[in-house]
């Protein structure tokens, strides 16, 4: 059952970071595709039905979490105290910028709004990069499962280390390249004219610094973390996911070679579920490792609830995820097809 829920937490912040990726990759791009006010309110008309609906996997995976593996919940909430604060006060300058910059029809006021909705998606897809880079490094946890981590101590990985190093930093990069690529690949896909043409341009480009920061961090992760390859040894089917990423990665090349938007969006997605799924299968049985000792590591199996809760929990779990699906997929089909601005709107 504890391996059900692992599988179940992945898939959710997968959907989160592909969903929500796709408007924070627009919002990095907002300031760069759109030059004029109706090309920056084609940006956000675009993902204007949708942005808010994504940020609630991220919430929906939170409170799984806690559900699940409630150990594991209250030791990276209380050791990430700081950087989940910062988060939040991201989360709610971009979404603070999409909804008041239409309520003042001044040139000053909607600039800085589109400014902050802008800075704030740009560091929102560093530090998602930099906290997945802190679960792949592993976190200073003590004897009793708990930690703390300052914003940076020093840029060296050692056992007792702040939020951000070399790594995490690379991993930041990781973040805001493939971010900004599936959300140009959106943007292509939804728009028409100069938009649609400077996001191909952007996708075209920013592919190959994805392409180049992947090897590095894949390079980096092998060194500061070998045994993530015992699951791959130990079971070849493993390499399912990371071959999925590839493909996803190649056919964003190919796809945005041929102006195929539709097809290069579903690559990128492609390349961010088979990425991600490739970091979980690595990891397990650890949901979050320990710089410090090895033994003091939080795994599936110490941190999970009582099976008999996590039991119960997969009927409501299953019965909500239905309404959810059901509820996101008619929500795309009925804003399926191009942008057009109306009169009301962003």
């Amino acid at each position: 059952m504890e391996i059900l829920w692992y599988c179940v937490i992945a898939f959710m912040l997968a959907m989160y970071v592909i969903l929500d990726g796709f408007d924070l990759g627009a919002g990095v791009l907002h300031l760069f595709v759109a030059k004029n006010e109706e090309e920056r309110r084609t940006v956000l008309d675009a993902i204007g039905p949708f942005w808010d609906g994504n940020e609630v996997w991220g919430l929906a995976a939170g409170g799984t979490l806690y559900f699940a593996f409630p150990l594991l919940y209250a030791s990276s909430f209380s050791g990430f105290y700081l950087p989940l604060m910062i988060v939040l006060w991201l989360l709610m300058l971009r979404g603070l910028g999409i909804e008041l910059r239409h309520h003042v029809d001044h040139p000053l006021w909607k600039a800085f709004w589109d400014a902050s909705f802008s800075i704030g998606s740009i560091l929102l897809t560093v530090f998602f990069g930099a906290a997945l880079g802190n679960v792949v490094r592993g976190v200073p946890l003590n004897s009793e499962g708990y930690f703390f981590e300052p914003l940076w101590t020093s840029f060296a990985i050692q056992p007792e280390t702040g939020i951000l190093d070399w790594f995490t930093a690379l991993m930041g990069l990781v973040g805001i390249t493939t971010l900004t690529v599936h959300g140009a690949n959106y943007l292509a896909m939804k728009t028409e004219g100069s938009v649609q043409r400077r996001s191909r341009r952007v996708a075209s480009v920013m592919v190959w610094g994805v392409l180049l920061v992947s090897i590095a961090t894949l390079v980096a992760a092998s060194s500061i973390r070998p045994e993530i390859w015992n699951n791959y040894a130990d079971h070849p089917w493993g390499y399912f996911f990371p071959l999925a990423g590839l493909l996803g990665l190649t056919g964003m090349v190919l796809c945005n070679i041929r102006k195929q938007d539709i097809l290069a969006f579903f690559s990128s997605a492609t390349f961010i579920g088979g990425m991600l799924a490739s970091t979980a299968f690595g990891l397990f049985p650890y949901v979050l490792p320990a710089s410090t000792d090895p033994k003091y590591g939080l795994t599936v199996y110490n941190t999970a609830a009582s099976e008999y809760g996590l039991g119960v929990g997969i009927v409501w779990w299953t019965i909500g995820i239905v309404i959810a699906l059901g509820y996101f997929t008619y929500l795309f089909y009925s804003f399926r097809g191009k942008v057009r601005l109306h009169t009301e709107g962003y």
